[in-house]
């Protein structure tokens, strides 16, 4: 399927304003309960995004044997963490699925035979950040996995194939950090902006690259060196960005939000394209 397909083919999903497409940082699970300037960033997008009509989320923390989409019609809020307080596990966003998305991812993506899932539902990735978006829960949501056995150049074309969406009101949100090494973490400095010189240098140039539109340096992550080593030692949390990365148009300006590093070894920098 392609944007010049005939409108009748896109269900509810008529064509509408170009909405964004945005990378979240999204941290410790904690942020989904305290106040803290990355939680009150998350909040200001509020103040400027048209609420679409579903939210396709990519998220660091669904990583499955496949790619697969979520398509029912109430997804559970997953408490996909542990070592927390009650508070946190308390929490449920009942916001609604949308099989129709779903099918609509199905047939859209052509490079990866996407199945439909009846068993996941909505992640800490997802709902920890979208929550502060729209705490009204008000907004269908649909989460695509991430295969692990797809090279990081495969992401990127699916994510390419997802572009139409955005001119069919559906934003599509990508959660993870750029900078995530959690055993290298200052645990002591667990709440402080801090961060090592490593995190600090790897951030700003995959920033860069960003702004210079450098794709094949950001999608070839693994030819840059030990601080790339450190910084993305798994790359579930880096993905998310590629998908970000693939939604991207031409026409897109880019802008930075929550840009502040975090105990050391954790990157909280948010990106935002715009049409």
């Amino acid at each position: 399927m392609n944007h010049a397909e005939n409108e009748e083919n896109w269900g509810i999903f008529q064509s509408s304003e170009t909405l964004p497409s945005l990378f979240l940082g999204h941290g410790s699970p904690m942020n989904a309960i305290e106040e803290n300037e990355f939680v009150e960033g998350l909040r200001n997008l509020s103040s400027d995004l048209p609420k679409p009509k579903a939210i396709l989320c990519i998220s660091a923390h669904w990583v499955t044997d496949g790619t697969f989409v979520t398509a029912m019609e109430n997804p559970p809020t997953i408490h996909d963490f542990g070592g927390f307080p009650k508070a946190l596990f308390d929490v449920q966003y009942p916001a609604p699925g949308n099989p129709e998305l779903a099918k609509l991812v199905q047939s859209m993506v052509k490079s990866q035979n996407v199945k439909l899932d009846y068993e996941w539902g909505l992640d800490h990735g997802a709902w920890s950040v979208i929550k502060h978006i729209y705490p009204d829960a008000n907004v269908p949501i649909v989460q695509l996995s991430m295969d692990y056995k797809t090279s990081p150049e495969q992401h990127f074309q699916l994510a390419k194939e997802l572009i139409p969406l955005r001119n069919h009101g559906v934003l599509i949100i990508a959660s993870g950090n750029i900078v995530h090494n959690l055993r290298m973490v200052a645990w002591d400095r667990l709440n402080e902006v801090y961060g090592f010189d490593w995190a600090l240098n790897v951030n700003q140039k995959v920033k860069n690259w960003i702004i210079d539109g450098d794709n094949d340096s950001l999608i070839q992550f693994r030819n840059h060196g030990k601080e790339f080593e450190w910084a993305i030692p798994t790359a579930e949390h880096y993905l998310p960005l590629i998908y970000t990365l693939g939604t991207k148009l031409d026409s897109d300006r880019v802008s930075f939000f929550n840009d502040k590093p975090v105990a050391g070894a954790l990157t909280m920098t948010s990106v935002r394209f715009d049409s």
